[in-house]
């Protein structure tokens, strides 16, 4: 065994003395971008596997995690039991949920996913449900900051730096790209103005985990205020999955007709948060894999360049937009 994975079962057997002497098995889970590292310890002598994380203070939401899970817990979504947790070594120790993911079922035919994205969004409604008003400051306190227009700026430039000037080498100041940018003006301002509830923030389907016909949610620790359109679309328009327009539409339905909304509203800002949310994705494509060493990234680039001019399609305040990408499929 590894130095490193005997001195997580030390520390791990401190917390749970009645280990002792149980053999385990490490095993490492490999987890997208994250600078956090999942373990799944395999106990011997028929005790249930659980899942280790150790993470960084590199980034301010990864403390939230735990408060997030207790906040969550307590409205009755699905998530993980925290076990343990260790605030100086960086450790939570964690129920394990298994290995099979939303993103994993996508060659499945939609018989069989479509009700799992059901379960998915109705999981979505639970905090969606938490509106900004019933959320005293120490509540508020607990999350990361909420969504405002500075954040919806904030994504927009990243979009701009990372993918239209970096990978696509585009001098987007200049002044062909003005309509462009009154866009993204009117868009952060139009969202910033909108009523907002709790949200996941990086709702796709990596952070779904399946057990029999339930889904639980993983990845939470950006847990803040914002715009349930926002989570939809993260979900709706992951580039890492397959989704058809008409698809797309059955679900929007579905989350309309759980919640009691009017779809045509909930259509309108769909459009909107999905134009902001993918904006965000392929800025975080191109740096990750131009500037952070991972390559791989970059295959998901053309799929969210396609829903995004999609989505351009769809929403009429939104044509503008293409001129930062178009030419780029």
């Amino acid at each position: 065994m590894l130095p490193e994975h005997e001195a997580l079962l030390i520390l791990t057997r401190e917390q749970f003395p009645e280990l002792n002497g149980t053999p385990c098995e490490v095993e490492v889970i490999l987890k997208g971008a994250s600078d956090r590292h999942f373990y799944r310890l395999k106990w011997e002598n028929g005790r249930q596997p659980m899942v280790l994380m150790v993470y960084t203070l590199a980034r301010r939401d990864n403390p939230k995690f735990v408060p997030a899970t207790y906040r969550l817990k307590k409205i009755g979504a699905h998530v993980p039991q925290v076990f343990a947790f260790d605030e100086h070594r960086l450790c939570v120790w964690l129920e394990d949920l298994g290995r099979v993911d939303l993103q994993s079922l996508n060659e499945k035919p939609w018989s069989h996913r479509g009700p799992l994205y059901e379960a998915t969004m109705r999981e979505a409604a639970k905090f969606h449900g938490v509106d900004e008003n019933s959320l005293t400051q120490a509540d508020l306190d607990e999350l990361e900051p909420a969504f405002d227009e500075a954040l919806y700026e904030w994504e927009q430039n990243y979009f701009l730096d990372h993918f239209v000037g970096g990978h696509l080498g585009r001098e987007f100041g200049q002044g062909e790209y003005n309509a462009a940018h009154d866009t993204l003006k009117q868009l952060r301002r139009r969202l910033a103005c909108l009523p907002r509830c709790l949200v996941h923030r990086d709702f796709q389907s990596q952070n779904v985990l399946i057990r029999g016909e339930d889904a639980w949610l993983v990845d939470y620790q950006g847990l803040r205020l914002g715009r349930a359109e926002y989570d939809l679309a993260s979900l709706l328009y992951d580039p890492y999955v397959s989704l058809s327009r008409s698809e797309r539409s059955e679900l929007l339905h579905y989350y309309a007709e759980h919640r009691g909304l009017d779809l045509n509203e909930l259509r309108e800002v769909f459009y909107l948060c999905a134009a902001q949310r993918l904006m965000q994705a392929l800025g975080a494509y191109a740096n990750l894999s131009r500037n952070l060493g991972k390559p791989h990234y970059l295959q998901h680039i053309p799929a969210a360049v396609a829903n995004l001019n999609e989505v351009c399609q769809e929403g009429r305040e939104l044509h503008e937009l293409r001129a930062f990408f178009e030419g780029a499929l």
